[in-house]
């Protein structure tokens, strides 16, 4: 509680003046109980007036505070300072994402990012450079200048599920942004029930979000300042005559445009050579421009203000040279031994078979597994000996466990009961290069135990019959040491002179196989062409990343590593420029 001996010169005191603060000029004791004081009110004009011990509840001296003070910590002010100026850094750098990350820009990707992207608001851009020219460290240089300058808090990057963890390592190595990957563990934990909304910097597969109604609808309820599309080419609809089709991963791509700021598509491949799918593609961007369906020599819309597309000889150093060196592919034709023409033509005869077995089905969905299923003997089959013997081995196995089964159930008139069959469509099936190497492996596992045609077990006996013909031609084979097609890689690796450097050392060569059993079969050998366990390295889909990292070191920084033979995850997130020699030991596949 104020008193009347508090009263001093200069103080501030509440309650004096009703509902004002009036400033104190002097204050003198009249007795132990009274005070005679002069004050000025908040208009300048001086007053007087006697305060007895009675007003002292009503009094409040008001503590002025100095506007400005200089007794805050130094430290703390120069963080601020500093933190401030870095905020304001790109006004002064106008190139603050390329001298502030991990890279070696080259002039289209400067160009790409600050004269053709960075000027548009809001960006509704494709970016169609060839393969290799870096269109990764452009999205980087993107995210990470709109980040500097404020315009971009919240980014999703939509990317095939085998190139989600090369993503996250590049854009974290590289430019410090610290993306997480969409995961059903990240989606169970969440705290709200959506990620998508908690996450402002997220990494998402491309099929898992397109196939899961559930993820789409929560992912709909968010918004965000930048969104870029990987591989949008995947992204795909058609007409076929009038009917428009879209593909589970199209509707995703119109979702996303619906939900973002700024829209960056991503492809090497932008166009299939039909320009009404083409038009349709673009409609993910402007919806508006490229309304309703193409028609040849009627509608002729220019896309070019919407995106860029360099080729590789177009694509130059700092100096003017080329950015890429002269490229020398070869195509080894060799001719089957008897023994595995024998094998080749047995196999495909019993894929032919039970894939007309397969069109007689009722069920569209059990027709597409077995085909998959008949599709992957193929894809081994001319693979090696190794691959396909395995394969029939599984197969043939998996096949007299079922029918162990159905005996069991007794069904009536011998009849089997229908398998689990995938949820897969035709769609599901043509994207499965999409998936990573585990899952696509898995899948594969999966599919073996329902895709066969027969329906009663003496049909399933039969087939079974079969594959156990086919496994002994195989074994044979596999024992026989009759295989043309790696007789020609040992040639390759002992005669050819571009395996041997000019110090006399064998150069890095990289070999790519898609079967792990074929890549069990390869190391196998090469290992005993060379003589040296330690002249080769593996990198498959079941290594973890931390692995395949510690083998890429291996590979590149020991010389006495000459080889990595791998699958197709040494794609996945792992740079082998050191390596100018490549094999590709399979065919890509494509069941289409």
């Amino acid at each position: 509680m104020t008193t009347l001996e508090m009263l001093k010169p200069d103080l501030q005191v509440e309650g004096i003046v009703p509902n004002q603060i009036v400033t104190i000029i002097s204050a003198t004791m009249i007795g132990p109980d009274a005070v005679e004081i002069i004050y000025r009110l908040p208009n300048g004009h001086p007053d007087n007036q006697l305060l007895y011990r009675d007003s002292e509840p009503g009094l409040r001296i008001i503590q002025e505070t100095k506007r400005w003070l200089f007794d805050a910590s130094g430290e703390l002010f120069r963080l601020i300072s500093e933190a401030y100026r870095i905020h304001l850094a790109y006004l002064f750098d106008p190139l603050l994402a390329v001298h502030t990350s991990l890279i070696e820009p080259l002039p289209h990707q400067i160009i790409a990012v600050y004269e053709e992207m960075i000027p548009r608001h809001p960006l509704r851009y494709l970016l169609a450079d060839d393969p290799g020219a870096g269109k990764t460290i452009m999205a980087g240089l993107l995210i990470k200048e709109l980040y500097a300058r404020g315009d971009v808090r919240r980014c999703l990057i939509c990317v095939p599920g085998g190139l989600a963890t090369q993503w996250q390592d590049e854009l974290w190595l590289k430019f410090q942004l610290p993306f997480e990957i969409l995961t059903r563990d990240m989606i169970d934990a969440s705290r709200t029930g959506n990620p998508f909304q908690e996450k402002d910097l997220l990494i998402i597969r491309l099929d898992q979000v397109s196939r899961s109604e559930e993820l789409k609808d929560r992912l709909r309820t968010t918004d965000w300042d930048l969104v870029i599309c990987d591989e949008a080419h995947k992204m795909s609809a058609s007409y076929f005559g009038d009917e428009r089709k879209e593909t589970k991963r199209y509707r995703l791509g119109r979702l996303l445009g619906g939900i973002t700021r700024h829209y960056l598509l991503m492809t090497a491949t932008p166009h299939n050579g039909h320009e009404a799918d083409f038009q349709l593609f673009m409609a993910l961007l402007d919806p508006d421009r490229f309304e309703g369906q193409y028609r040849e020599g009627v509608q002729e819309i220019d896309a070019a203000d919407l995106m860029r597309r360099m080729v590789k000889e177009s694509l130059v150093r700092f100096d003017g040279r080329p950015l890429f060196p002269e490229r020398r592919a070869y195509t080894v034709n060799y001719p089957l031994s008897p023994e595995e023409h024998a094998l080749y033509e047995a196999v495909t005869g019993y894929v032919r078979q039970e894939f007309n077995r397969a069109q007689a089905l009722e069920s569209g969905g059990r027709q597409g597994t077995v085909g998959f299923a008949l599709t992957i003997l193929q894809r081994r089959l001319a693979s090696s000996p190794e691959a396909i013997y395995r394969s029939i081995e599984r197969r043939r196995q998996r096949l007299e466990k079922r029918i162990q089964e159905e005996q069991r159930q007794q069904r009536t008139a011998g009849l089997i009961g229908a398998a689990d069959v995938l949820d897969y469509d035709d769609e599901d099936w043509a994207g499965l290069e999409d998936i990573d190497e585990e899952e696509l492996h898995a899948l594969e596992e999966q599919v073996f135990d329902s895709a066969t045609a027969a329906r009663t077990i003496a049909e399933l006996q039969a087939e079974v019959d079969t594959l156990r013909y086919l496994e002994k031609m195989a074994r044979d084979v596999w024992n026989n040491g009759e295989d043309r097609k790696w007789t020609e890689l040992s040639v390759l690796l002992q005669d050819n002179p571009h395996m041997i450097g000019a110090d006399g050392q064998r150069r890095k060569l990289v070999i790519f196989t898609e079967h792990r059993d074929t890549l069990t079969y390869l190391t196998r050998r090469i290992r005993t062409l060379l003589g040296r366990e330690e002249a080769l390295v593996t990198i498959h889909g079941g290594m973890r990343r931390e692995e395949r990292r510690a083998v890429q070191d291996e590979f590149l920084n020991n010389s006495d590593v000459a080889i990595l033979l791998a699958t197709d995850a040494a794609g996945e997130g792992i740079n082998l420029q050191r390596a100018h020699l490549m094999v590709n030991y399979d065919l890509p596949w494509n069941p289409n």
